[in-house]
């Protein structure tokens, strides 16, 4: 017989399926891969890419809000959801491309995060993978995935994190999703037992608020709050914020386009408060912003300066961030200036002014709840290249001042090495100059610790981890 005759025929193959094109995914992985490739921001990548998906007429508003919460999610997650994965791949994820590993991180958030049930956050990964990487990247996310579906956040954290008792540092760092030494350096600053770093860790990873500041002369949180109505509370410390109830974009708001207001996180805005009405000794009508890049605190200052019949000088290094202080003091009802120039070789005369801020350069460790990428993209070398710049700026400020003038140095980070540290050093090598208690200067404002300087914590104020010295310069 003939063994052909014998032979059962072919079934029919499944015909291709078109991947289906998820726009809110799609835009998503798209704002991923800017951060990961071009060391882009997401909160400076992310709305203008909502803004043309809405302008397309693609996304509704709840479709805005899903893409946010998966690329905000997704980074504050990265490092846990990178050691789940890494306990279901059989090979280190340094040899997994990261354009996968962006579409497995969006997919274990979606799956141990969010309420989206588990078969459809698996689903929606697939075809999103099958678009952007392939059908044969696909068969290994739909791999991954699905054991990751196997058990919930609780249950993975059990397996991946070490416990708390053989490594604190570790195990936070897991459980938390940050870099072990950010963990160990954050701790260090604040100090106490595991409550508190855990409180702080957990701050961390929420959603801050956007707050608005009202600014002085333009406008006032009584009328941004009547203009606002349901979509607005009163700040919880500055006399000048307004909180958002609701997302969305505050920059298509009335007030903000107009310059009346402007979007800042409490606190700067107490930072720049506290600088204002630091207690002075004689004359009060010069101020300068030393590093004033880009603008939120100049023009809170440039207002306040106003009303006391003072003028701001704004000075920044790079022409374009002083650009963009320009623009945010446009309209401003008193007199101010703004010039580009380097802080740590000024071109003013020394002891040219009656209130000097110096907001320095720093590794932004106080404000990752805004900027979740920083604290994958910062090193424990950073500190190194900050310093020399960070001791520059502080003593040209000394310089600036007049005697019995004060100085505000400023950072968003609570290291140590950063805030402390810096204002120590300066204080000894120089002389003739001494802390003030800034305590004081933060009316209502609980737990600020034994001064003379001001930490802000997120976990406690709801602020960004801002750090404030004030220092007045002696004869």
């Amino acid at each position: 017989m003939n063994d052909k005759a014998t032979r059962r025929p072919r079934k029919p193959g499944k015909p291709y399926r078109r991947p289906q094109k998820d726009a809110v995914r799609i835009l998503a992985f798209e704002a991923l891969r800017a951060v990961d490739e071009r060391d882009a921001y997401a909160n400076l990548v992310l709305p203008p890419l909502l803004r043309k998906a809405q302008e397309k007429g693609d996304f509704a508003q709840r479709d805005a809000a899903l893409a946010t919460e998966l690329v905000y999610g997704t980074l504050r997650g990265q490092g846990t959801y990178d050691a789940i994965v890494a306990a279901c791949v059989d090979r280190p994820l340094r040899e997994v491309d990261p354009p996968v590993l962006d579409v497995l991180a969006m997919g274990v958030h979606q799956l141990l995060a969010t309420r989206i049930p588990s078969h459809a956050a698996v689903s929606a990964s697939v075809e999103l993978a099958r678009v952007v990487l392939g059908d044969g990247r696909a068969k290994f996310v739909n791999a991954v995935l699905r054991k990751v579906a196997q058990d919930d956040l609780d249950g993975w954290l059990a397996k991946v994190a070490p416990p708390y008792d053989e490594d604190p540092e570790d195990h936070l760092a897991v459980v938390h999703s940050h870099p072990r030494w950010v963990v160990s350096a954050l701790w260090d600053s604040l100090g106490g037992g595991r409550a508190g770093i855990e409180d702080l860790l957990e701050a961390d990873n929420e959603r801050p608020e956007v707050t608005l500041v009202a600014r002085p002369g333009r406008s006032t949180a009584g009328e941004l709050l009547d203009a606002l109505g349901e979509q607005a509370v009163e700040g919880r410390w500055s006399p000048y914020a307004v909180r958002l109830t609701e997302g969305g974009e505050p920059g298509r708001l009335d007030a903000v386009r107009a310059g009346d207001a402007g979007v800042q996180d409490e606190g700067s805005q107490l930072v720049a408060l506290a600088l204002a009405n630091a207690p002075l000794e004689g004359r009060d009508t010069r101020w300068l912003d030393g590093c004033a890049g880009p603008g939120g605190k100049a023009a809170l200052l440039a207002g306040l300066a106003a009303e006391r019949g003072a003028t701001l000088l704004a000075s920044e290094k790079q022409p374009h961030r002083a650009g963009l202080v320009a623009r945010a003091l446009a309209g401003n009802p008193g007199p101010y200036q703004v010039i580009a120039a380097d802080g740590t070789r000024p071109p003013w005369l020394p002891g040219s002014f009656d209130r000097v801020l110096m907001d320095v350069p720093c590794t932004g460790l106080g404000a990752l709840r805004r900027r979740p990428e920083a604290r994958w993209r910062r090193r424990p070398e950073d500190l190194e290249g900050f310093a020399p710049l960070q001791r520059a700026l502080l003593h040209s400020a000394l310089e600036s001042v007049r005697v019995g003038g004060v100085v505000g140095y400023a950072t968003c980070s609570p290291h140590l090495a950063e805030t402390r540290a810096v204002v120590d050093d300066v204080l000894k090598q120089r002389g003739g100059a001494e802390l003030v208690d800034a305590r004081p200067l933060f009316p209502g404002v609980p737990g600020l610790g034994e001064g003379p300087d001001v930490q802000l914590w997120p976990h406690v104020h709801g602020t960004d981890a801002m750090y404030l010295a004030v220092i007045r310069r002696g004869a």
